[in-house]
């Protein structure tokens, strides 16, 4: 029997596809290579040439018709095609406030407009069927949902306020535009004011709001614990423990038998370290360093081996498995596993023999690998470092195991080099920190930078996980490949990629999309152009989205923003349940055991690439909750801020030391009377013509704090004194 040959990509990169998304937008209109180039941006000969070596290439492909010499319509069978596609899709819903919403297709592509008469009861995260209006010229793709295919939350948490034989939960979530009546039966106890979660048990096709029960009361709204509980509940994430599971983690023993120990390679006496934030619990991993002859070295990635403590289907497994992550709120963290385990039998803590499951290199001084052992091991951690500590040893170059760090250091800061000449995108955002007091108070706030200490750790970690994911992946031609667990990253959705670049070519900036590798080099240098600038925090969040999400899958098809064509997680298995399930496949294959079912796994993929997305917006919550609280004794003051947004309601502005973001509403602006120049981000006074754009650094006076809605009310100050 012959084989298949598999199907070519197409579109084959990125320019292509930006091209072919400008013909199927345009189905009427001919372009030439001049104008392509003149819309994308491109203005070297060579851009302009390449872009005219692709339009010739999908004329021969029956994509284009060449209507004149030079001249390209996208051929009438390709319209037709378009056309067909364009009735129905499925997507996941994006409710705004206001009623309305935007449909995330999911094959990707555009995002689709729904107007709020058009949204039929559905809520946000919703996974949806919609058919698709006519597209208008210069309009935005607009539908209506016509079912919806999945209600993927019904739980939220909000203020209930009473009356005598009814009452409303007024929901926290900015996303969830409707009250939730409570009939008078299910209001028990409660009180007006009180904060509480509500489970949606109905909604009437001609009703306006639907209907739910009280299933939980958490207290005072303003408090810091039922705050915090607020987001994690909103987020569907339980609050603790079921008792089941803590006394199974009470019962596993923090002594290691002399007989598993004697199963493994015993790395005790090599050199060990631990590299952790300084407030760090739970130690995943330690890197081992020890000179060999010949100026080698021998480096190795050791991860607590969770696996031996956690075995499948295990109450304590079924635990982990429903929340997936481990959740970092600004002043908790909700661990994945049990305590004894997460910070105890399986945290690599010093001094303490601890069970590894490792990658280990032999490395030269130009950081090239030529040799990766994996297996099980034992270890025994010299010392617990944090990163503050390391950076100061890079930094002096002297203190303790000055010479091993300094070493660890060189060869990750080749590797580092190396990853990014190979096409990685550095991709950076601003984490901003707080200091509490003991009620959870902010009391400071501080940006957590990454530097050298963090970067060491991250290469060999990296590295690892690379490493791990070509074993099993990489399979000589002809064999097939085991059902693993990769980490991928898709490319960029030509249709926002192309919107992006029309966005930064107003605001100065460019990118070059002529090959993947002059996209990353171009991204990188955005990146680098943008840093402390105003426009810094909505261009990153802008660049984020229009790349494409990084997923758990079965199906391997490479990270494109680290460029790795074989890469997962194995390096966190106390925090991730996906590193759990690699450690197990890893075991298994090395024992020489059949493949797993990619059916089932590819379901485990889907359920923790869901948990980790609801656990960064509850930790994005949790953040926003404590920017604004940070305001709170602010009120009145005033500040120093940059222009962060433009809005039809005005301009937003962002702190400059908490990056909290507030709006300058325009009918507080009594000089004159501003209008939106939404093409150019920036508002004009019609009277005056005084501008404000985005990136501008500007005053404001803190008006309003809103911490229910953890909404902020600038107003705009001219010439005043900081208090």
């Amino acid at each position: 029997m012959s084989k298949k040959t598999k199907p070519k990509k197409y579109p084959k990169n990125n320019l292509q596809a930006v091209l072919l998304n400008i013909f199927a937008d345009n189905p009427f209109t001919g372009y030439n290579n001049k104008q392509l180039a003149n819309l994308l941006g491109v203005k070297d000969k060579a851009g302009k040439n390449l872009i005219y070596d692709l339009l010739m290439e999908m004329t021969e492909e029956g994509v284009l018709n060449e209507i004149k010499r030079g001249k390209f319509k996208l051929d009438p069978k390709q319209i037709t095609k378009f056309d067909q596609k364009k009735n129905y899709l499925t997507g996941t819903v994006d409710l705004k406030k206001t009623g309305k919403a935007y449909i995330i297709p999911e094959e990707g592509g555009e995002d689709i407009f729904i107007a709020s008469n058009n949204v039929h009861h559905a809520l946000n995260n919703d996974l949806v069927k919609v058919l698709l209006f006519p597209k208008r010229k210069g309009h935005k793709t607009e539908g209506q949902i016509v079912e919806i295919l999945e209600r993927r939350k019904t739980q939220y948490v909000g203020i209930l306020e009473r009356s005598k034989n009814y009452g409303f939960i007024i929901p926290d979530s900015q996303a969830m535009p409707y009250d939730i009546f409570i009939p008078k039966e299910e209001l028990k106890d409660t009180q007006t004011g009180q904060k509480v979660v509500v489970k949606i048990t109905d909604w009437p096709e001609h009703s306006n709001n639907p209907f739910g029960e009280i299933v939980q009361v958490l207290g005072k709204p303003g408090d810091n614990n039922v705050e915090m509980q607020a987001i994690l509940a909103d987020n569907d994430f339980p609050l603790s423990f079921p008792k089941a599971v803590e006394q199974a983690a009470e019962k596993i023993s923090m002594e290691i038998p002399a007989d598993e120990i004697a199963r493994r390679k015993d790395f005790r006496n090599t050199w060990t370290i631990t590299i952790d934030p300084f407030d760090a619990k739970d130690f995943d991993d330690a890197l081992s360093l020890r000179k060999l002859e010949d100026n080698l070295w021998e480096v190795g990635v050791h991860i607590a081996d969770v696996s031996h403590y956690v075995t499948t289907g295990s109450t304590i497994d079924a635990e982990a498995y429903e929340r997936a992550t481990s959740i970092y709120l600004v002043d908790r963290t909700i661990p994945m596993l049990p305590e004894k385990l997460s910070n105890g039998v399986c945290s690599l803590r010093p001094n303490e023999e601890k069970l590894t499951y490792s990658v280990v290199f032999k490395m030269n001084e130009k950081a090239q690998v030529l040799d990766t052992w994996f297996g099980k091991t034992v270890i025994l951690s010299d010392r617990r470092f944090t990163y503050e500590e390391v950076q100061q040893i890079i930094e002096e170059q002297k203190g303790e195991f000055a010479e091993d760090i300094l070493t660890l250091n060189s060869m990750a800061t080749i590797m580092r080099g190396k990853r990014f000449k190979e096409g990685a995108i550095n991709f950076n955002s601003t984490e901003i920190r707080f200091k509490l007091d003991e009620t959870g108070k902010p009391i400071e706030t501080y940006i957590k930078e990454s530097k050298e200490a963090n970067h060491l750790v991250e290469e060999f970690m990296l590295l690892a996980n690379r490493s791990v994911a070509q074993l099993i992946g990489k399979q000589p031609k002809g064999k097939e490949a085991k059902t693993f667990v990769y980490r991928v990253h898709d490319q960029p959705n030509p249709e926002k990629l192309n919107t992006f670049m029309q966005f930064l070519g107003k605001l100065g900036y460019s990118l070059n999309i002529q090959s993947r590798e002059k996209l990353a080099q171009s991204y990188n240098k955005l990146f680098t152009d943008i840093h402390g600038k105003g426009e810094e925090n909505m261009i990153e969040s802008i660049a984020i989205r229009t790349m494409a999400k990084a997923y758990y899958s079965t199906d391997n098809i490479g990270h494109y923003g680290l460029a790795f064509p074989y890469y997962t997680h194995f390096t966190s298995p106390i925090r991730r349940y996906p590193d759990l399930m690699v450690h197990r496949l890893l075991e298994r294959y090395m024992e020489g055991k059949r493949s797993v079912s990619k059916e089932a796994f590819e379901d485990q993929c889907k359920h923790t690439s869901e948990m980790e997305r609801r656990a960064a917006e509850a930790e994005r919550e949790s953040v926003k909750y404590k920017q604004v609280e940070f305001l709170l004794d602010k009120k009145g003051k005033i500040l120093e801020g940059l222009i962060s947004g433009v809005s039809k309601w005005g301009i937003f502005v962002a702190t400059l030391e908490s990056k909290s973001e507030g709006l300058v509403r325009f009918n507080s602006m009594k000089d004159d009377f501003y209008y939106l120049d939404e093409d150019n981000y920036q508002i004009i006074g019609r009277k005056y013509g005084q501008k404000y754009r985005l990136g501008d650094p500007v005053k404001i006076l803190v008006k309003n704090v809103d911490l229910t809605r953890r909404q902020l009310d600038f107003e705009l100050v001219e010439d005043a004194e900081f208090n």
